[in-house]
């Protein structure tokens, strides 16, 4: 993960992006670029997939599913950068947001906890 941030902190870099530089309204900006990038990516992603239940023609495009999701985690990565966010950052909030998911099933997740990830 330390690689694939590290690369993706220079492509930032080449095309302009450079996080380190930005303030709160940079970065509030580069948070919307970012969620409008990966929901385009999404709606790329889904037109890899035979979604059209009415439409015989369509093919499972499992190439172009798996480039864009690493669109998707381009982009993914890009803001967390934005947010400050190194590698070890995400494993880190990963690792206790997958407790909290499992906490979650094991209570039968019957009533919602606000304060439950407030921790990460």
């Amino acid at each position: 993960m330390d690689e694939i941030f590290e690369l993706q902190e220079e492509l930032n870099k080449r095309i302009g992006v450079n996080m380190n530089e930005m303030d709160d309204e940079d970065r509030t900006q580069w948070i919307l670029n970012y969620i409008r990038a990966m929901q385009q990516e999404l709606a790329e992603l889904t037109d890899s997939v035979p979604w059209k239940w009415w439409a015989k023609y369509q093919e499972f495009d499992k190439q172009n599913a798996r480039v864009e999701i690493v669109d998707l985690f381009h982009f993914l990565i890009s803001l967390a950068q934005v947010m400050g966010m190194s590698a070890d950052d995400v494993y880190s909030a990963y690792l206790k947001k997958n407790k909290v998911n499992h906490d979650r099933q094991n209570s039968g997740y019957s009533e919602k906890d606000e304060n439950d990830s407030r921790h990460i």
